[in-house]
């Protein structure tokens, strides 16, 4: 059994062979500057190989016996403080003085022993209720003796572990997630264990285990050189302690760096923290492949496939997707979901569509998903760079995909392994895996900033711009990868990369402004008197704007709380708070909501159509298109001319009507009956004959997916809806009930608000919610059922957030009184649950 060297008896068997001679040979080749990481391994392997060889006949071990090596030392792996791992392997009675002229000479040696002697059947018996025990016999490796029951006992042992497949493989995760807990995530850890943490040894060890299940494997581009260079830094820490130690200390980190030649101990970490990430991303592939086959097995009770590779998926390249035998639900253009995963559309062509990583990303996000490993492969393979600037749907898709909060972290990891993130953001590199020497920072560098996106996520309901927070979160601390103070270093960089994604020049700047300023609220309202006016002062000219304020704070608090524990408390938010109170106050006047643009001619033209026939009239156009050009006839969209260039990102539909109960929301239902998304919305009053006011809807739409609506289709669907003969709520209602969408990921609650003193003609709600098919129709049934007249309307959707504006009045046209104001801002607030 295993156990320590028992005390020391004067009369003990002394057995055979020189330890001395072990011991200087294995001195010898720890010494030896020439062997080095897996060879030096191997050798100590082989050195303990030949001399416990040597003990075994020097005992006289019987025929029918063996000396088996297991766990770490069986498969050949022997770094300078492991442990040597032996079962003494007997078929028949055992001379019970064996084991000790054995294992003394191991003692004598000075080396390390886990040891048992057990009979085949024990040895099996014991694996079959010991999991760590049936792992460690699954790298039986034979050293001496009869060979024959060796190669028995593991045949057994892989015999029993496959057959058990489906009862140990959820144990062996317990197992795994167990030790995560217990001992962090080894890619994010200052003073990392090398073996029991995630992304460790262990883990790698645990791909092998079910690997030898014959039910899925690894992907392994890249896995067992990570597996090495976590070796070799174990090894470099056991010689540069001289002990057993798998925790790399902050102490040991220069001599580790030293012994490895590396230049420092920052650069060993960023090492050591890729080969981690390495190992975990494909223990999570591999996990959900195991979960894929084994569910299989579950709920169809058939014969699963001997081998089902995690890139490549049950029913994939089997033909079964083209005869239908796996479902896929579409989730956007091009994507798809499968067996619990995002993958690409059969019709999706990556090398035509640059777009589609951060599509398939965002997708993936919302739903609460990750995309598979397939499909980031090929997707790294094939995807063309974006151009600069990016397209607007670029940007607003990593928008989303930043806004999906926790449900972001699995798919960033899929992107960021294949290279992807790297690519759409090349100043990501001087920031990923950088440790931060921080007791107070517990992530590293390029972890805290999309930690710091996913707090930002549940607080795009306080900001005007959830965008801007959502990506000056991603982006806050890029300037660490940089000589100098990294705020100053950050303005810099994210004034080049905001310009690169498509921001506009207004919007670029609010962007320097927040990374130049993130640490400003807090270090000013902890080291500065709150309640000096200079202070209050100071606040308001650098924030300049109530909005620029508000995204301030917010960023305060998602940077914070997303570094630690220790960098947040109840007391530094009410100072931040209270700070900001007296600095929006100071700014109140300030309060702005979008302005119309002057309508443009044809624009007009509608209108002037519109006021003489007393019907609507309606324009569609692709985007950039002016209303009514060749090429809208058909579908809604198309009007492209470069078969290989991508789809244009919507649709510009205007609209102009003769006012009437409920012609926001019945508009708005025709939109999502057709699944198009409302990217962005206008609704103003014209007089343009003098004949009395009409209505001017002006809107951008996307598909939701698959191609845009037949364009005279669309015009007929609105005719319809408009003179009554078709009921937008009951078909919409028909359409949920008979296909229910997916869950999807939990939002922040909507937020209905009233801006009180923002206009003297009107009375402004400003509606904050998370982005959902229908949910105009939703709001403009809301407002038509309160009993309001709807004045202007102003709609955008940023991300997977939407922010709008309605001027709403009484039937006379006046102001709501604030208690119809706040009747009203509830209904809204109800109908949005």
């Amino acid at each position: 059994m295993p156990g320590d060297r028992p005390g020391t008896d004067p009369g003990r068997p002394t057995g055979g062979g020189e330890p001395t001679d072990y011991a200087a040979e294995r001195a010898r080749l720890l010494a030896d500057p020439a062997v080095r990481g897996a060879d030096r391994r191997r050798a100590l392997a082989g050195l303990a190989d030949r001399w416990l060889a040597e003990l075994f006949r020097a005992a006289g071990a019987p025929a029918g016996t063996a000396l088996v090596a297991v766990g770490g030392y069986g498969r050949g792996e022997l770094s300078p403080r492991s442990d040597l791992d032996l079962l003494l392997l007997y078929q028949d009675d055992l001379d019970p003085e064996l084991p000790e002229r054995l294992w003394y000479p191991v003692w004598d040696a000075g080396a390390a022993l886990d040891h048992s002697v057990r009979t085949p059947a024990e040895a099996r018996a014991v694996a079959g209720e010991d999991l760590k025990a049936q792992l460690g016999l699954l790298d039986a490796r034979h050293i001496a003796g009869d060979a024959e029951l060796t190669a028995a006992l593991r045949s057994t042992v892989l015999a029993d572990w496959r057959a058990a497949a489906p009862r140990r493989l959820p144990e062996l995760r317990e197992l795994c997630q167990a030790r995560a807990e217990r001992h962090g995530e080894l890619s994010f850890l200052l003073e990392p264990d090398l073996k029991e943490a995630r992304g460790g040894l262990r883990d790698a060890v645990a791909l092998n285990a079910i690997a030898a299940t014959w039910l899925a494997d690894a992907p392994r581009d890249g896995l067992d050189a990570a597996a090495v260079k976590l070796s070799d830094v174990r090894d470099a820490l056991h010689l540069a302690t001289g002990r057993a130690t798998e925790r790399l200390s902050l102490q040991d980190q220069d001599q580790v760096a030293e012994r490895l030649g590396v230049l420092d101990a920052d650069t060993l970490l960023r090492q050591v923290y890729e080969s981690a990430r390495t190992i975990a991303y494909a223990s999570d592939v591999t996990w959900r492949a195991v979960d894929r086959v084994l569910a299989a097995r579950a709920n169809r009770g058939r014969r699963i496939p001997r081998l089902a590779f995690p890139f490549s998926g049950a029913g994939r390249g089997t033909g079964a997707v083209a005869k239908g035998a796996v479902e896929r639900r579409p989730l956007a253009e091009g994507v798809v979901e499968q067996d619990g995963e995002a993958v690409l559309a059969q019709a999706a062509r990556p090398a035509q569509d640059p777009v589609l990583p951060l599509r398939a990303a965002a997708a993936a996000a919302q739903a609460g998903l990750t995309v598979s490993y397939a499909t980031v492969r090929r997707l790294a393979a094939e995807t063309r760079p974006l151009p600069v600037p990016w397209p607007d749907e670029a940007r607003e898709q990593l928008v989303t995909l930043l806004g999906a909060g926790e449900a972001c972290l699995p798919v960033w990891e899929a992107l960021e392994a294949e290279g992807l993130i790297s690519r759409l953001l090349p100043d990501w590199e001087r920031v990923r895996c950088r440790p931060q020497r921080n007791a107070v920072h517990r992530w590293t560098v390029d972890r805290h900033l999309i930690e710091t996106a996913v707090k930002a996520a549940a607080m795009t309901r306080r900001v005007a711009r959830p965008d801007l927070l959502l990506v000056a979160a991603l982006l806050h601390d890029i300037g660490k990868g940089w000589p100098g103070d990294h705020s100053e270093a950050g303005e810099v960089i994210v004034r080049d990369v905001a310009t690169r994604m498509g921001f506009d020049k207004t919007d670029t700047e609010t962007l320097a402004l927040l990374v130049r300023h993130h640490l400003t609220l807090i270090d000013t309202a902890t080291r500065r008197d709150p309640d000096d006016p200079a202070t209050v002062d100071l606040i308001a000219k650098i924030a300049g704007t109530h909005s620029h304020l508000e995204l301030l704070h917010a960023l305060t608090e998602a940077d914070a709380t997303a570094t630690g524990p220790a960098a947040w408390s109840t007391w530094r938010a009410s100072l931040v708070a209270g700070l900001v109170d007296r600095a929006a106050a100071q700014l109140a006047g300030d309060l702005r909501f979008p302005v119309a643009a002057e309508p443009t001619a044809d624009q007009e033209r509608l209108a002037v159509e519109a006021a003489r026939t007393a019907g609507p009239a309606l324009g569609l156009a692709a985007q950039g298109t002016p209303a009514g050009a060749p090429g809208v006839s058909g579908a809604a969209g198309t009007g492209r001319q470069d078969p290989g260039a991508p789809e244009p990102m919507g649709v510009e539909l205007t609209l102009a009507i003769q006012d009437r109960p409920g012609l926001l929301g019945t508009v708005a239902g025709v939109l999502a009956l057709h699944r198009l998304t409302v990217r962005s919305a206008s609704l103003r009053e014209l007089d343009p004959i003098g004949a009395g006011p009409v209505l001017l809807l002006s809107w951008t739409v996307a598909a939701e997916y698959g191609e845009l609506p037949e364009a005279a289709r669309l015009r007929a669907d609105l005719r319809r809806a408009l003179d009554g003969s078709l009921d937008v709520a009951r078909k919409l209602a028909e359409r949920d009930a008979a296909a229910p969408r997916r869950r999807g990921i939990a939002t922040p609650p909507p937020v209905v608000s009233v801006a009180a003193g923002a206009s003297s003609s009107a009375t402004i709600l400003e509606v904050r919610a998370h982005d959902a098919p229908g949910l105009l129709h939703r709001i403009g049934r809301a407002l038509d059922e309160a009993g309001v007249r709807l004045r202007t309307a102003h709609v955008s959707t940023l991300g997977a957030d939407a922010v709008d504006a309605f001027y709403v009045t009484d039937a006379e046209g006046r102001p709501l009184a604030p208690g119809r104001a706040a009747e009203v801002a509830a209904a809204v607030q109800q109908a949005l649950g």
